[in-house]
């Protein structure tokens, strides 16, 4: 672990901070840290940062209540910029937005950004905003029941691909597999945060049992 005066602050003391989503992984916000800061929230496992227009401390979410809990604080090769993984309890933008970054610029027409949180806002959105001749308003439409068992006949299909140790087919159906699942999460309201937390709460429980076989 490296030690804060082995960071790189500029002229004016200041690191930029860049805020990412632990769970989504979306870039939240560039923020400042002074070392006063930085120490604040390795000491709180809360983002604080050092505000330029006001030239003060600000703790995120002291006011809002959008506090952002750290997971971990990783400099880059030059110790001179910072990536805070973040588990945010809402907006991280002033103008109440997850992200700040909510503007494009350029989009490629033949290169397109893929990431589960951005397949369960269109499939909630298909839910929501039904659209004729769409498979999963179709799914919706039907209910439960009917997506409940495609799910069923999917892990199906994965058991036979992966018996016949089919790579290829496996990856194809597995996917078929997460999606109708993902619509199966929407229906019934649970998030990839809710997941998240439950395969991280696991994760702790499973090293604290190996913790412990290690220690008799």
């Amino acid at each position: 672990m490296l030690n804060i005066d082995e960071l790189k602050f500029d002229e004016k003391g200041l690191i930029p901070a860049i805020v990412v989503d632990a769970v989504t992984k979306r870039v939240l916000t560039l923020a400042y840290m002074n070392k006063e800061s930085l120490a604040i929230s390795i000491e709180k496992e809360l983002t604080c940062f050092w505000s330029r227009s006001r030239n003060e401390l600000w703790l995120k979410g002291e006011t809002s209540g959008n506090y952002q809990h750290i997971v971990s604080i990783t400099a880059d090769c030059d110790k001179d910029a910072l990536v805070v993984m973040v588990e945010p309890d809402g907006p991280a933008c002033h103008q109440g937005t997850v992200s700040c970054f909510e503007n494009p610029v350029f989009q490629s027409e033949e290169r397109h950004e893929f990431s589960y949180q951005g397949l369960m806002e269109l499939i909630k959105g298909r839910k929501t905003e039904k659209k004729e001749g769409s498979y999963t308003t179709y799914l919706f439409e039907k209910g439960l029941d009917k997506i409940l068992k495609k799910v069923g006949e999917e892990c199906t299909e994965v058991i036979i691909a992966a018996k016949d140790d089919d790579k290829k087919e496996t990856i194809y159906e597995v996917a078929d597999l997460a999606y109708h699942v993902m619509v199966m999460m929407i229906q019934m309201g649970i998030s990839l945060e809710d997941i998240h937390r439950e395969l991280a709460s696991r994760h702790v429980i499973d090293h604290k049992v190996k913790q412990e076989k290690m220690t008799k």
